[in-house]
C-alpha cells in the first residue's frame, strides 16, 4: 500500500466538508503528514451576483484589494456587506485562497487534493459542459457556471501543483427525494468534467453507504442529523469510503 505519511492533504467543499467531518476520517485512516481544509458551509461551485435590495454585489477575487472576506451565512438577509462575502463563497475563491496559502507558506504543498461540493448549486448555473471544456485556454471559461468553474478550479490546482492527484467527490444523498432529483443532475455533471479533467470522481452519491431511504427531511435519520448533514457515523461512514478510493486510486 502507498505510504501516506509523507504526504499532503488539501481539501475543499462546503458544509458537509468543512472543519474535521469526512476528510478528517481520510486523513486518520490513511496517515497523511498534513490536512489542510479550506471547505466553508453554504458554499457553491461558481462565482455569483446577488441582489442586495437596490444594488447588486458579485463575487470579488481572493486577492482583490477591497476584498470583503467569505461568510458561510445562509439565513435571509439585506445586507449588502453579508451578501457580498456570500457571493464569494465559492469554489473559485477558495482555490485561490488555497494556491495563495500554499504560496505564502500558510500551507504545506499538496500531494492530494479533493473537491466536495456541488449539493448547495442551482441546477440554473449549470451551464454547458462542452462549452465550459472547449478551449486549452481557462481565459474565456465562463466562472457563473458550475460547469466553467468546476473546469477552472481543478485545472488551477493542476496547473500550480502539477504532481499533485485530484479527486472531486460527489453530494451524497439527502432525506428529499426533490433535493436528491437535482443532485442527480449535479453528479452526472461534475462526473462528466472531472473525467474529461482526468481527476478521480469519488461518487459518494451512489457509493458511500448514506441513502435516502432511512433519512428523514429536516430530522435525524440513520447518518444525517437533519436530512442533509451526516452526524458523526455518516461522517465516519463517507470519510471510510473516500479513504478507500484515495487509497485505491493513487499512483
Amino acid at each position: 500500500m502507498r505510504d501516506f505519511s509523507a504526504l499532503n492533504f488539501g481539501v475543499d467543499g462546503d458544509s458537509i466538508t468543512a472543519g474535521e467531518q469526512w476528510s478528517k476520517h481520510v486523513s486518520d485512516i490513511l496517515g497523511f503528514a498534513s490536512h489542510y481544509n479550506v471547505a466553508v458551509g453554504s458554499s457553491v461551485w461558481y462565482k455569483r451576483h446577488i441582489r442586495a435590495g437596490d444594488k447588486i454585489v458579485t463575487t470579488q477575487d481572493w486577492n482583490d484589494p477591497d476584498f470583503a472576506g467569505i461568510s458561510g451565512g445562509w439565513e435571509p438577509t439585506d445586507d449588502a456587506a453579508e451578501l457580498q462575502m456570500r457571493a464569494n463563497n465559492c469554489a473559485v475563491v477558495h482555490t485561490e485562497r488555497f494556491i495563495d496559502d500554499v504560496l505564502t507558506g500558510k500551507a504545506p504543498v499538496p500531494d492530494v487534493f479533493a473537491f466536495a461540493m456541488g449539493t448547495n448549486d442551482s441546477l440554473d448555473c449549470i451551464g454547458d459542459a462542452d462549452t465550459a471544456l472547449a478551449e486549452k485556454s481557462l481565459d474565456n471559461v465562463d466562472l457563473f457556471t458550475e460547469s466553467g468553474a468546476v473546469r477552472w478550479c481543478i485545472q488551477r490546482i493542476m496547473e500550480e501543483f502539477p504532481d499533485c492527484r485530484i479527486f472531486v467527490l460527489t453530494p451524497i444523498q439527502a432525506g428529499d427525494p426533490c433535493h436528491n432529483a437535482k443532485n442527480v443532475k449535479i453528479v452526472e455533471n461534475l462526473t462528466y468534467i472531472a473525467r474529461a479533467m482526468s481527476a478521480q470522481v469519488v461518487d459518494c452519491y451512489h457509493g458511500c453507504g448514506i441513502c435516502e431511504k432511512f433519512e428523514k427531511i429536516g430530522e435525524t435519520g440513520r447518518y444525517l442529523r437533519d436530512g442533509l448533514h451526516p452526524d458523526v457515523p455518516g461522517q465516519t461512514l463517507q470519510g471510510r469510503f473516500a479513504a478507500k478510493e484515495i487509497r485505491n486510486n493513487l499512483f
